[in-house]
């Protein structure tokens, strides 16, 4: 099952994002991410937050995965938003 997360950082965390952005990246790279990457401020140039869409058997399992990832476990959501997803474009 699909689910489309996401991650909005607390405010001024910047700082902290970058701090972990190499080991979330590499945990990231061994995830069933379908797509990923950073939602940016209005003018384009600050990284705010996480877009992902994420395949995982069930809701337990997406909720392990993304507890398990470098940025939650640094405390770096203000919030998380989890809904299931279904692909429809581009048709394959």
């Amino acid at each position: 099952m699909l689910f489309a997360v996401t991650c909005l950082d607390k405010p001024d965390s910047l700082a902290l994002r970058l701090a972990n952005r190499e080991a979330h990246l590499a945990f990231a790279k061994a995830q069933p991410f379908a797509i990923g990457g950073p939602l940016l401020s209005d003018d384009g140039q600050t990284m705010i937050g996480s877009l992902l869409v994420i395949e995982a058997p069930d809701r337990a399992a997406l909720d392990a995965l993304l507890a398990a990832d470098p940025y939650a476990k640094a405390g770096l959501f203000q919030s998380v938003t989890i809904h299931p997803y279904k692909k429809v474009f581009p048709m394959a």
